[in-house]
Order: C-alpha cells, then structure tokens, then sequence
C-alpha cells in the first residue's frame, strides 16, 4: 500500500490542534487533537512512499513507536485515505494509459470523494471500461446524456434511435450542426466515439446479448416524444424486464424534465405499475393517455435546450451512480422539474399488485419477513443487499440479476 490523503479534499486547520479535510457539509470532517508532528507528518502521505518507507520517516521525525501504522489505520477507517497502487488489474492497466487517464482525472477525483476504501476510486473507474450501455433515444437529452457516460469512461455506449437529425435535435455537448440531414442513431454514436477517452474495448459480433458478447449493464430510455416521457408505455419495458436488464427513464414534457424511474426488475416499480397506479387514482387515465397517443404529433416538442440539457446531467449522474454499484434516489422513484420554478421533486413508482414485474410480491415477502425479524437481522439483511448492490460495478456486464 502506498498512502495518499485523498487530494480531492482541501485542508485547513481549524485550530492548533485540530484539522478539517474537506470543504462541504455532505463530505467535510474533521480530526484532532493532533500534535504539530503528526500534521507535518500528514504530508508525507502523498502516495509516493510504501509503509516501510513512512516508519522509517516517522522513527526521523521521532514519532512514537506504531504512531505511523495507527495514524494510516485511523485515516483508513475515516475514509481519508488512498491507495496510489490499489484498485486491482483493472487499474493497473489504466495507470499504464496516461492520456486516458488524464481525461478521467477529475472523475476520479470525485470517486475517491464518495468512496471510502484506499483504491475504490481507481477500482470503480477501472470497472467503468468493462460495463455496456445503451441509449434509446438521440434527442436533445439523449445524445447529450450518452455523450456524458461515454466521456465519464463507460466502455461501450450504444445509441438507438431512428430518422434523421433535424434543426430542433442540435445541443452543445450532443449532435453538432453539422449533422443534419445524417441518420440520427450514426450521428449520435460518432458523438459518442469523440467524447470517449480512448476507443471501447472489441467486441464479439453478434449483437448485444448474442453469443459470446454480454448484455446491458443499463439501459436509458430517453425518448424524443413527450408522450413517451410521460407515460412511457409498458410494453416498451417488457425485454428488460425479462432479460433482468437494470434500466432508467429519462426525458422532458411540455417544459417539465424528468429522471426515472431506476428499474430493477422484480425489485423496484416499473412502467406497468406506473400505468396501473395512475389508473387507479384516475379512472380516465387509460382514455387520456390513448387519445395523447393516436392524436397527431407535434414536430417540435416543448424541450427547451437549459432544461435538456440539465435533464442529461441528472439523468447521466444516476446512471454513473448505478454502475458504480450505489442505489441511486431514482430506484423506484421519479425526480420532476418544471420551469420556471427549477424545484426537483420526487413522485414514488410504487410496486403495483397486479403487474406482471413481480416487484410488489417480492416487496410484501420482504415485509413478512421484516416484520418478525430482530432490528439486527433486519441491519444484517440490508447491509448484505447493500454490499451485493455495490458488488455489481465489478460483475461482468449483463450479470445483474434481481437477488432473492
């Protein structure tokens, strides 16, 4: 092991004797009492230098005897800590990539914020070139949202949409001006290939989920029509959630954005239980979104390019979240943002009974079983899906299948 104090972290002394790594409340903290030896000490955690290396310079400094080792162990236990050289093949492999890594350095940056094992951050960004997406839809928030899994260093992002790209598809950071007229889904991916840091690994032919080539890690729905956004049809979903496909919903509607539901099938609520939840709490529901369906399409559609482009973000930081194996606020949940108010609010995707996911029967198995277990049974239960959710990053793409 090779300690860093993680950089990412600004560091100020709050006193003589006490330290605070970190700037903002949701990561800030801080440490003391520490003696003024031990703070030059600190500095020495740079990554440069071994174990050995820091006793040695500790027994210089007249450290006391073991000081080194609990001060790394401490830091450790904080979540204060790096490992220069940890994080597996996979980052060894992506150390030796300088110019890809440099692209990724304020990725990885912000990993090593949110994680807290010395080499999670370089691990989880390493796994990141192992994982496949795919995007459905090339409008102005999909080829903005897939531009931003590709250029996070997401191995393969593929994008599905049909027809041509049109004047009302363009957005900075999605397809440029200079793609009109092209097919949008070829446009979309060469968007794709210039935002990633280096070339996706080869792949076998034969098609996502065809012989010797792994499925979906995830899957964004980001359709360009408003009434797919909201009230995205059921039937669309029906693949994934037989295939056991993780996949996310993203869009805007009538100068409303959208991000979710996260479905995992069989655990979280789907667009079936969407469907029928809002049937039951509105009997002309079913009437509504028909008549919205079959009625005549708007060629422009009300998206304007901040509220696009915003929607892409959140949408995109959800899905980075879900890869990297964190169970984003979007699992079973549906964050909505309307203009000119820009307030985010989440509306919850509840399990319905009678659709065929099987998330609400799984859902009240876990509630009997809940109901007559210990507060420490209970603890262990989510700690252990917590740990298997996390587990997910590393798994082969297309492994994700919903536990029992």
């Amino acid at each position: 092991m090779h300690p860093v104090v993680k950089p990412a972290l600004r560091r100020g002394w709050r006193d003589l004797n006490t330290v605070q790594f970190g700037m903002t409340p949701a990561h800030a903290l801080t440490l003391g009492p520490m003696d003024t030896a031990t703070g030059s000490f600190l500095e020495l955690l740079n990554g440069t230098r071994g174990l050995p290396l820091l006793r040695e310079e500790g027994r210089r400094m007249d450290l006391p005897e073991g000081h080194v080792d609990q001060l790394v162990e401490g830091l450790a236990r904080s979540g204060l800590l790096d490992d220069a050289r940890g994080g597996g093949p996979g980052a060894a492999a992506l150390r030796d990539r300088k110019e890809v890594l440099d692209r990724l350095r304020p990725d990885l940056a912000s990993l090593s914020v949110v994680t807290s094992e010395p080499g999670d951050a370089m691990r989880l960004l390493a796994a990141r070139r192992t994982l496949r997406v795919q995007v459905r839809g090339a409008g102005r928030v999909g080829a903005v949202l897939a531009a931003l899994l590709s250029g996070a260093g997401v191995g393969e992002v593929d994008v599905c949409d049909g027809g041509q790209v049109e004047p009302w598809d363009l957005a900075p950071g999605g397809l440029p001006a200079d793609t009109v007229g092209e097919r949008r889904a070829e446009a979309a991916r060469r968007v794709v290939r210039r935002a990633a840091p280096d070339r996706p690994p080869r792949r076998t032919p034969g098609g996502a989920g065809g012989e010797g080539e792994p499925g979906w890690s995830l899957v964004v729905l980001a359709p360009r029509d408003d009434v797919a956004v909201h009230a995205p049809a059921p039937a669309t979903a029906e693949p994934f959630l037989s295939s056991g496909t993780p996949h996310l919903y993203a869009g805007v509607v009538e100068a409303t954005g959208m991000v979710g539901p996260l479905v995992l099938p069989g655990e979280t609520g789907c667009a079936g239980c969407l469907d029928r939840t809002r049937a039951d709490r509105d009997p002309t529901w079913p009437r509504m979104v028909a008549q919205w369906r079959s009625g005549r399409q708007r060629q422009v559609r009300p998206c304007d390019l901040a509220l696009a482009t915003t929607v892409a973000g959140l949408a995109a930081a959800h899905a980075l979240a879900f890869l990297d194996g964190r169970l984003p606020s979007s699992a079973g949940a549906r964050w909505e943002c309307s203009l000119p108010g820009l307030q985010w609010h989440a509306r919850p995707v509840w399990p319905h009974p009678e659709c065929s996911c099987g998330a609400a029967e799984k859902g009240s198995g876990e509630q009997a079983s809940e109901d007559g277990a210990s507060h420490e049974t209970m603890a262990e239960q989510r700690s252990s899906t917590e740990v298997r959710r996390r587990a997910h990053a590393a798994r082969p793409a297309g492994t994700w299948r919903a536990h029992v």
